[in-house]
């Protein structure tokens, strides 16, 4: 499949910036998704960023009704050509190349993330995660995943500085998810298994301390 002959190479090339090891799985993808919801008679705004290859954005597409618009955000331009070329004739999808930080977004009743926030310092941890949840209509909700374990193995395989480096993102992030997670689930059926979590906005904004 190209798409996966793809992220191969690209993860090779910059595995910080794409973070998974390989395309999230259906059972992943359902999960992500979960609460794009269909609402006949009324539109719907998504926002996907981190899309990759489109593992995702299938299931998503999937559920889109005609007046429904999913945008997409995605820092890799050979990603963005691909889903360009697998989606670029459906008007309801819109791309976004670029970091998510560098965008003003609109507003949307369904986020779904991708980014491999393990890779992330805690002040691009809490930046985007103040941009997403800052995003949602009332009601939204913003579903992203982790690896079961990666914050571990980083820690245990990584020198001093980075170590320091991973404690304090994982540390903003345990805070961020403790103020806005719903819900979590465990997605074995994934290369690695992963959670899943679903969080919704409150009133005051995610800094790091």
């Amino acid at each position: 499949m190209p798409e996966v002959t793809l992220f191969l190479r690209e993860y090779a090339r910059t595995r910080r910036e794409v973070g998974a090891i390989a395309p999230s799985s259906p059972r992943l993808g359902r999960a992500l998704t979960r609460y794009v919801i269909p609402s006949p008679g009324s539109s719907r705004a998504v926002l996907e960023v981190g899309p990759g290859t489109g593992a995702v954005t299938r299931h998503i597409a999937g559920s889109l009704g005609r007046l429904d618009t999913l945008d997409l955000v995605e820092a890799n331009p050979r990603f963005v050509d691909l889903l360009h070329g697998a989606y670029g004739t459906d008007p309801r999808l819109r791309f976004r190349t670029g970091l998510v930080q560098d965008h003003d977004l609109g507003t949307y009743d369904t986020i779904v993330c991708g980014l491999p926030f393990a890779n992330f310092d805690a002040p691009t941890t809490a930046d985007i995660f103040d941009r997403l949840l800052g995003a949602l209509r009332p009601g939204g909700t913003l579903s992203f995943f982790g690896y079961v374990g990666g914050a571990t193995m980083r820690r245990t395989f990584t020198g001093r500085a980075e170590r320091e480096h991973v404690l304090n993102g994982q540390n903003t992030l345990r805070r961020i998810l403790d103020r806005h997670t719903f819900r979590t689930e465990l997605v074995l059926g994934n290369l690695p298994p992963a959670r899943v979590h679903h969080l919704a906005p409150v009133s005051a904004p995610v800094h790091p301390a």
